[in-house]
C-alpha cells in the first residue's frame, strides 16, 4: 500500500539563479528530512566536484554550499502517493506552486531537473514556465537511474553556464 508524502520547503535564497528539481524525496531522504540523503544518490557528490570543494559532512553546511552557488532545491511534487522511492510508483501527485514561487525569486533564470519524472511533469503542467526557463532534464543522481559518475558529471557540469 502507498503512503501519502510531503515534500521539503525548498531551499533557496535571493540570490538564487538555478532551480534543481527532483520529483518528491525518497524515502532516506524523508526519513532524515534531507535532500539527497540516501547514501548513494550522487547529487551532493556531483555539486561538490562541480564546484571544485571538498564534500562536508553536515547537512547545514551542504545548504550553505547550494545558497551559496546561488543554486536552489525544491520538488515538483509538494504531495503525491508513492510505495517505496522509486519516482515510477508515484500517484496521485499534486504540484508545488511555481508561479508564485518564481515571482518570488526573480533572479532564477533556469532550470534543471534530477530526472526524467521532474522534468516531464514540470513541462506538462508549467509549459509557459518550462520554455520561459529553458527547463532542462539532468540524469537523475538516484541510485536506481545507472550511468558512469563521470559521464553523469559532465552532463550535469552544465549548471555552472548559467551562474555569473
Amino acid at each position: 500500500m502507498s503512503e501519502v508524502l510531503q515534500s521539503f520547503a525548498p531551499v533557496v535564497s535571493q540570490n538564487s539563479q538555478i532551480l534543481i528539481l527532483g520529483s518528491m524525496p525518497g524515502a532516506e531522504s524523508l526519513r532524515m528530512q534531507q535532500y539527497y540523503a540516501h547514501r548513494r544518490n550522487q547529487f551532493w557528490k556531483i555539486l561538490f566536484d562541480l564546484f571544485e570543494e571538498d564534500y562536508v559532512e553536515s547537512y547545514s553546511e551542504r545548504i550553505n554550499f547550494l545558497t551559496d552557488h546561488r543554486v536552489a532545491v525544491w520538488d515538483v511534487f509538494k504531495y503525491c502517493e508513492r510505495k517505496g522511492s522509486l519516482d515510477q510508483n508515484i500517484r496521485n501527485e499534486i504540484l508545488n506552486d511555481f508561479p508564485s514561487f518564481l515571482s518570488l525569486y526573480e533572479g532564477i533564470v533556469k532550470i534543471y531537473c534530477n530526472g526524467r519524472k521532474s522534468y516531464e511533469s514540470f513541462r506538462r503542467n508549467y509549459p509557459e514556465l518550462a520554455e520561459k526557463y529553458l527547463c532542462e532534464a539532468l540524469p537523475s543522481t538516484s541510485p536506481a537511474y545507472v550511468m558512469k559518475y563521470g559521464e553523469k558529471l559532465e552532463k550535469w557540469a552544465v549548471l555552472k553556464e548559467y551562474l555569473s
